[in-house]
Parts: structure tokens; sequence; C-alpha cells
């Protein structure tokens, strides 16, 4: 079934008609008094309250629905309740300490350390888990830094519903909502908590989220039997369930986690659902233990084998596993997110969640809509067209009185951009005073199958009543027998200027009752409404850097075709024309396999309704693309959360911005354009550390385990171990303020496990040779003991896997045509530094070192240099072996109820 949708009513509008009761014209009376307030003003369950007589609610709850709570004692009542949520998004440190040491081996490694230091070890054991401890600590720092980054980010997006208190309609934060609120549902809006009806229009709820029914509900304002089961309560409106049609009104009964909303969500892991990104990053990390559990399992045998001390082989394969594990990994990745997420919100861009920026970078197709994407939003009424003996003026007054827009002597507030501009434009001086004798009995709202709205009033001068018909051209059109082939030519030419057009009809009703869909037929056209929205003079330059970013932009929109295609012809988009263009009507006739087919060479789909725009996307992201979605309608919902990346903008319906990952606080592909290049380059950088994990780490663990064959003492120490990935990790974390190769922005990259195996079978090994020459030169030149050995090797493997870094950040020539970063340079040379001075140390005696030669240093000089030469030789033979592979999404169940639980989210904790 298609999404209905309708006008909105804005804050400072009148209720919408009905919502209280009465479909005639509202009579002018006096505010009633409200009584005293009980002392409590208890919430009570929707279930009990539903059944309950209207005045016994209202009298319990201490409200008059005509002027609402006062904001004293909505205060009070927050105070009693606690906030409307029913999760928290605030950064906790003990999850985030937990992350860092939840690692088995880790934890193997601890208790290795504390057995060594009751046996007599406990030099070495005190080493190792002060390193542990700092290494914990470093990860721990980033992480936790990323986590309030993630909580500014999450408290910036605001969730809005419109609430009556002292008398007047106020916009507030759903948090503050408590039990006695009278809110206002408009089409779109997420129900903000468990609400007792007090009137509707045409009101009907989706419900799915708590029931699992995909149709929607038509309420009505009734009292329940007692017992009604919760899918039933026609006469409620439940907390996190969407509004799809129509508007109401009621009196809130109960928030948090006292809804039935908050039920459920205490019982979910509402741990956001695992992107592509996360995914990727816990298949490698299982690549790793796999490679970890391997060596440390054949390095602990061979040493026992060879009867070296039980213990010291433990610690040292345990020190091995840890060695190749890349532990800084989430500090990492959380670093970079978090820039990212900073260097965005100063873009105006704001994600739920960091690892969304990843995704974004992931787009490779975008559908967007026309209006404020390509076009500058700023909707102007440019002229009425008549038809049919009708002037001007009568096209513009039956079109002012075809709307949910409402004026009460003032400016016009409400309605859609259409309505508004009409409410606003100079040209309805001579007809809006005249609005007045005209009451409105009943609407129909517009919805997406009819693609038309209705009103029936009232001529106070005769009484005669008038159903006023509004909307898509063609529609309306068709259901008028009598149309003018004038009108038909003036419709097409005002298509052909690109402008958006809407058709006005009316017929002389009999019956004073609310319009039904079969009432819009037997119209006669009274004229067409033109408005104008210019493209916008930036989108022609933007469309183009999206093009150099490989994403395909196409427009979904719900305009005329020919309207839709000037509009990209002009902006260079394609070689769009109406011909070329996909319709709804045209899109049924094609399944799955033939749409597959025109979605590379179709640029615009118009006319299309909420299910066709979702059956594009899942269509597209069958062929393994990245798709993004950016709407900002109740009609773009089912496609937002059928995109790979949802995207919405601050002024979206609120069903919009629920469905939505990224929020652009302005319409503006350039800005997006920015978040996939932030995207893209986050992935670079941490594909970078992953490589290194699996190169030069694995290669020298590699080196560790083929040296203790043939040596009859330990290439390394534990401590030493750890110490170099200490030292190894703590320059790697500059990563995420490198510079980023041009090419590597041109088009999305992903996981490919197959391809990191690869990278890491050939490049571990040639860090492996230069390891043992290292080895041979140590034992055959300087006669190395055990000390001399292992500091010789500390400084070589430390040098070599940190400046590696340089070759393997970039396909190209480093240095030369390709330059990093400032802040890796320094990091990387600093941590460099300081492992070669440490065997000269005081600490060199503690660390189990010995001061090195000279000659040592002369070797190590010429040996990195050929190292990295090297690198760059198996860089061009291993590039034209693979390629990155390309992830599908998994969907689920639970998406849509985790999501929407984020919404009534708190940096408290709700109280249960």
């Amino acid at each position: 079934m298609a999404t209905r949708t309708a006008p909105a009513a804005a804050e400072g509008s009148p209720r919408p008609v009905g919502l209280l009761g009465s479909t005639g014209p509202t009579a002018t009376a006096p505010a009633p008094v409200p009584p005293p307030p009980p002392p409590d003003g208890q919430s009570q369950g929707i279930v009990s309250a539903a059944s309950r007589p209207e005045a016994d609610l209202l009298r319990d709850l201490a409200v008059v629905p005509a002027i609402g709570l006062t904001d004293d004692e909505a205060a009070r009542r927050l105070e009693r309740h606690g906030p409307n949520a029913v999760s928290s998004h605030r950064a906790r440190l003990l999850p985030v300490l937990w992350h860092q040491m939840r690692s088995p081996l880790l934890g193997l490694l601890l208790a290795a350390a504390l057995a060594s230091y009751f046996v007599g070890e406990r030099g070495d054991a005190v080493i190792i888990g002060v390193i542990v401890f700092v290494s914990v600590g470093l990860g721990f720092v980033n992480e936790y830094r990323a986590e309030k980054a993630a909580e500014a980010l999450h408290s910036q997006i605001r969730q809005q519903c419109v609430v009556t208190r002292g008398g007047r309609r106020l916009s507030v934060d759903v948090t503050a909502l408590v039990p006695g609120d009278v809110v206002e549902l408009r089409l779109g809006d997420i129900v903000p908590a468990d609400v007792r009806l007090l009137g509707a229009a045409g009101l009907a709820c989706e419900e799915s989220v708590l029931t699992g029914e995909p149709m929607p509900v038509d309420k009505r304002v009734t009292a329940a039997p007692p017992r009604t089961p919760l899918a039933e309560l026609a006469g409620c409106a439940l907390m996190g369930t969407v509004v799809h049609a129509g508007s109401g009104a009621g009196v809130v009964v109960a928030t948090g986690p006292r809804t039935e909303f908050g039920k459920i969500a205490a019982g979910l892991d509402t741990h956001p659902l695992d992107t592509e990104f996360q995914i990727g990053l816990r298949k490698f990390s299982m690549l790793l233990v796999w490679v970890a559990g391997t060596l440390t399992t054949s390095i602990f045998t061979m040493n026992v084998l060879l009867h070296k001390p039980v213990i010291d082989a433990l610690l040292f394969s345990l020190a091995i596993a840890v060695g190749i594990t890349p532990q800084l990994l989430p500090a990492v990745v959380s670093t970079s997110l978090a820039a990212g997420s900073r260097r965005m919100t100063r873009r105006k861009v704001l994600v739920k969640r960091l690892v969304c920026i990843e995704d974004l970078g992931d787009v490779d197709t975008l559908f967007t809509d026309k209006t404020g994407t390509l076009t500058l939003g700023r909707i102007d009424f440019a002229r009425a067209v008549p038809a049919g003996g009708h002037d001007r003026d009568d096209v513009m007054r039956w079109g002012l009185l075809c709307t949910e827009n409402a004026a009460d002597g003032g400016p016009a507030v409400g309605g859609n951009p259409l309505d508004q501009a009409l409410w606003r434009s100079a040209a309805i001086v001579s007809v809006r005073d005249g609005l007045s004798r005209f009451a409105r009995v009943g609407m129909l709202p517009f919805d997406h199958e009819r693609r038309l709205a209705s009103v029936l009033v009232r001529d106070a001068v005769g009484g005669a009543l008038t159903l006023v018909v509004k909307g898509e051209p063609e529609r309306i059109l068709d259901r008028c027998p009598d149309v003018p082939s004038r009108a038909r030519t003036a419709l097409a030419a005002e298509f052909a200027a690109g402008n958006r057009v809407v058709a006005v009809a009316v017929r002389p009703a009999d019956a004073a009752r609310a319009p039904r869909p079969e009432d819009e037929g037997g119209l006669h056209l009274v004229g067409f409404l033109v408005f104008h929205d210019p493209p916008k003079p930036d989108a022609a330059e933007a469309l183009r850097r999206l093009a150099g970013l490989g994403i395909a932009v196409k427009v979904v929109t719900g305009d005329n075709p020919v309207v839709a295609a000037k509009v990209c012809r002009e902006l260079g988009l394609g070689d769009s024309d109406s011909d070329d263009a996909l319709t709804g009507a045209d899109i049924d006739e094609l399944d799955d396999d033939a749409l597959a087919a025109a979605l590379p060479r179709t640029v615009v789909f118009a006319r299309v309704t909420p299910e066709q725009k979702a059956r594009i996307v899942r269509v597209q992201r069958r062929g393994g693309a990245g798709v993004a979605f950016l709407g900002d309608g109740v009609n773009d919902a089912l496609a937002l959360h059928a995109a790979d990346v949802g995207i919405s903008v601050e002024s979206a319906t609120d069903v919009a911005k629920d469905a939505a990952d990224v929020i652009l606080l302005e319409k503006d592909l350039d800005v997006l354009a920015d978040g996939v290049a932030e995207g893209r380059r986050i992935f670079a950088n941490t594909i970078k550390y992953v490589l290194m994990g699996t190169s030069s780490n694995f290669g020298n663990m590699f080196s560790a385990a083929g040296a203790s064959l043939f040596l009859s003492f330990l290439p390394m120490l534990p401590s030493q171990i750890l110490l170099n990935n200490l030292l190894y990790d703590a320059g790697q974390l500059a990563i995420p303020a490198d510079n980023v190769d041009e090419e590597q922005l041109r088009r999305p990259s992903h996981w490919d496990i197959a391809f990191i195996r690869r990278f890491m079978l050939v490049f571990g090994p040639l860090s492996s040779v230069f390891d043992f020459l290292t080895f041979a030169v140590m034992l055959g030149v300087f006669h190395a003991g055990p000390e001399r050995f292992r500091s010789g090797w500390f400084v070589e493997s430390l040098a070599t896997q940190t400046l590696v870094i340089f070759a393997i950040r970039t396909r190209r020539i480093p240095f030369w045509r390709s330059r990093a970063g400032r802040p890796l340079i320094l990091s990387v040379l600093g941590v460099v530094a300081v492992g070669t001075v440490l065997p000269g140390s005081p600490l060199a005696s503690v660390l189990g070192f010995e001061a090195l030669p000279l000659g040592y240093f002369a070797v190590l000089v010429a040996m990195v240099p050929a190292y990295l030469v090297l690198i760059e030789m198996g860089k061009r033979f291993f590039y034209g072996l693979g390629s990155a592979g390309t992830p599908r999404r998994r969907d689920s169940a639970l998406r849509q109820t985790r999501r929407r639980v984020a919404r009534f989210s708190t940096r408290k904790a709700p109280e249960r």
C-alpha cells in the first residue's frame, strides 16, 4: 500500500480541522479555565487509559485540552517522571575500557606474566604489565575521545513535536514530554509518546514497529472495551509508530520506559547494527585470530620440544600473538572517524553514527529528489492560468481554500512548500479578504496514490457547498469531462518551461460531510497555479564534483518528467530527455531484471510512488553498488530505509530523519561530496594500518618463530616484543591525519579479506628476508650474545616495520610522487629514534638490552633503504594480482526498531 502524504501543520498554525471533534466551522468561545491540578497527574498504562471515559482521564491528568499544562507544571512532571527517553547515548568509561581489555590474548598474557612473577621472573613480569597498561591506556584515551565526539554529535540532532502549553502551541523536544501534555500528530510524525486521542481527521498510523503488521491502522476518537489487545486500540496512538495519513491530537498518558515501545526497547539489544565497514573489521580480526593462533601454538610447541623453560616459552608465544594483533586498530579507526565527524560538522553535515562516515565513502550511486537539491528550493508563485471561463482570481481563490495553511489575519503558517508560496505571494491580495465568507466542512488530505487533496467548503452567502480538488494536473484532467484544448496547450507550455504546476477543479456538492476519494469525479477545471523553482547556481559544479568521485547521480521526483528533464539538461546531468525518463507507470510495466537493465541509462524517474522509489533503490543495490538516497518527505522513508546510506535534511519530516543515517543542515550536493571524500579518506587511512599489521608485523613474528628453531635462547624477550609493538603502534596513531592520494578518492574501496591475506603472504616474507639477514650479521659479524642479538634485532625490526609505512601507504613512488602528512613523518621518525637509543640508554639493563657497536648502525643504514626498494619491487608485482570485492549490506528486521529507539535518547540514562 502506498504511503499517503499530506501537508503538515507547522508550529503556530491552528489545529487541523476535526482534531478535537468538530468537522464544521470553528466557533469562537471563551477559553475554559482549567481546574486546579491534583497533586500527581500520574502516568497511566495505555491499555487502561484507552478504556476510560475521556472526561475522567483528563481530570486525573489535570489538563484541559485547549490550554494544556503550564510551563511550571510541565517542569514539575518532568522532574517526577524523568525524560521521555528509552535509551542513552552518553559516552561511558567502563564499556570503552572493557572494549580495550576484552582481548583473550591480552588476558592470557597478563595471566602468564602473573604466573612468572610468582615463580621468580618478577622484573619481566612488571615490565610486561607496564607495557600492557600503557598500550591499553593509549587505546582507551583515543577511543573514549571518539565516543565523546559521537555523544556531542547525537546531541545536535534535535527531535521536536508540537504541544499546547499555557494555551500556546509550542515546539518542544520529544524528551521533554510529560503525562498530561496535549500533543499534535501530523502526517509523517513519529508518535512521541503513548497518547489517548482527543481528535482525529483521517488519521491512520503504521504500527509495524510494535505489532509487525505493515498495514496502517485507522484511528478514531472512541474509548476501547477493557482488556482490548494492543493492536486494536483504535482510540490511541503509540510511541514509535508513524502517522501514515491525516492528523490528530491527543493527551500523553505514558512516557519513556513506561510506554509500550519503551518496554520493547528495554529488552532489546540497542547496540547499533553493524555497517559493512564494521563487518569488514570483524572479518579481518578473525583472520588475525587464525594467524595468531597458528603461530602461538607452533612457537610454544617448538620451544617446549627444544627444552626451553615452559613459562618463558608461553610468555614468548603469547607476546608473538599480541605482536601480530593490531591492538590500536580500534583507536586508529575511532580517531579517524571522530576527526572526520568534526570536519563534517563544520561543513554542516551530521552523522548519526561515526561509522556511517565510512559507509558514505562507499557510495557510487546517489538517488536524490530535485527540489532544494538541484533547484534553489525557494519556490515562488508565478501566475495563475485560468481555464473554462474562469479568471485568475477564481483560480487563486479556490487554490487558497484547498490548503492546510491558515492565516487568522496574520502570516500564513503550515502546509506544503507550494501552498506556502501561494499564501506569501503578493498576487493573492485581491482575493484574500474574500476567503472569510467560506467555512471548511471537511478535508481529504493528499496522498501518493491519488496525488490529490480535496476540501468541502460552505459559502456563507447562500450556503452553497462546493468540493474543491487540487493536485497533479494529469490526475485532475482525467477527472474533468470538459477540458478545453487551450488548457492542455497551456499546461504543456508550462511543463516545457520547467515550471511546477498544480491544477484546481471544483464541483457542487450535496452532503455536508468530509470528502471521499469516490467524490473526486465529474469536476470542472478552474485553471492552473504555476510555480517557479530555478536551478541552483552551484549545482552544476557540485554534480561535476560528484562525477569526479565516480558517483552517478539520478533524480527521483514526483514532478512531471518534462520539468525534471529540463532542469537536468540545464545542469548538464546526463543527456536527460523526457523521452528517456522513466515514469511510475513505466516502472510498473518492468520486472526487476528489465528495470536493472534500464537503470544505467536512466537519469530521471518521475511521478513515482514511495514503493517505486524503494524498488528502484533495491534493484540498484542488487548489482552490488553502494547506494545513497537523499530525501526529506514521508514518501521518501521507504527508499531511505532501503538504501545503504539514507540522507536527509534538518527540515525534513520526522519519519525521513528517523530513516536517515546522515543529516544535512543544508541541502547541498557539494557538502555531500565532502562527506563522500571524507569517508573514502578514512577508509584509505584505515587500510594503511591494516596492511602494515599484515605485512611487517607478520614478517617479524614469522622471523621470531624461525629464529627460535636454531637459537639456544629466545630471539627477543616477551617484554621486548611488547615494547616493540607498543612503539610501533604509537607511531601509527598519526595515520588518521595522513594525506591520501587523489586516485584513492575517485572510487569507493571495499574490504576484501582475500586481498589482505594475499598481501600478508607476499609482504610478510619480504620483511623476514631482512630479519634473517640481521640475524646473520649479528651472529656471524658481531658474534653477538643473547642481549646484543636481541638489541640488534629490536632496533632493525622497529626501524623497518615502522618506516615501511611510507611505501605501503601509497601505490605511487613514495616521497617523490606521494608525500606523507607531516604528523605521520614526525611520529614515525620519533619512534625510530626512540628505538635506536634505547639499547644505549640507562633503561637498557632493565629492558634486557645491550649497547650496539657503530658498525651495526652502518649496516642498518644500508639495509633500510634496500628493504624499502625491495618493497617497491614487491608492490609493482603484487598490485596486478588482486582487486577489492564489493560487499553487500545485511538487512535485519531489527534495523528499523533500533533506529527508532535512537530517536528517544538522552545523555542521562532513562529511569525504569
